[in-house]
C-alpha cells in the first residue's frame, strides 16, 4: 500500500507492506482508545511529478494496466504531470487539509510510482542546493 501524508507545509509518500484495511482498522482503534476524533472516508489525492522525469511514460502504461480507476495521470502543464489516486482519507475531521491518504494498487505499480516520486524528490533537492 502507499501512504501519503499531507501536512501544512509538506507531502510525504511511503510504501508499506500492509493491507489498507488493516492499517485503517489499527488507526481507528488507536483513535478510539486515545479519545481522538477521526474521520475515515473514500477520497481522491493528487500530487505532481515532473513531466520530464525518466519513466513517466512507463508509469502511464502501468496506470492503463491497472484493473480499476485507482490511478490516473493527466498533463497539468508543460512541466508537470498530475497523478490522481482513489483511496481512503484519514484525518482528525471532515474539514481538515492535513491527514493521511492510503491506497492499494498492484505491487508493480506501487513500487514504480514510489521510485518515481523518490527520484523527483532527489531532483528537487539538487535544484534547491
Amino acid at each position: 500500500m502507499l501512504k501519503l501524508t499531507y501536512t501544512e507545509n509538506s507531502f510525504q509518500l511511503e510504501r508499506l507492506a500492509q493491507f489498507v484495511e488493516d492499517w485503517v482498522t489499527a488507526r481507528v482503534i488507536l483513535s478510539l482508545r486515545a479519545g481522538w476524533h477521526i474521520c475515515v472516508e473514500p477520497s481522491t489525492a493528487s500530487f505532481l511529478l515532473p513531466a520530464d522525469l525518466p519513466g513517466i511514460d512507463r508509469l502511464e502504461a502501468e496506470a492503463r494496466r491497472e484493473d480499476s480507476e485507482i490511478i490516473s495521470l493527466c498533463a497539468g502543464d508543460a512541466e508537470y504531470v498530475e497523478v490522481s489516486l482513489h483511496g481512503t482519507w484519514v484525518s482528525a475531521g471532515t474539514d481538515k487539509d492535513e491527514g493521511v491518504f492510503v491506497v492499494s494498487m498492484s505491487d508493480r505499480t506501487e513500487f514504480f510510482l514510489f521510485k518515481l516520486w523518490q527520484e523527483a524528490q532527489l531532483g528537487a533537492s539538487c535544484v534547491k542546493e
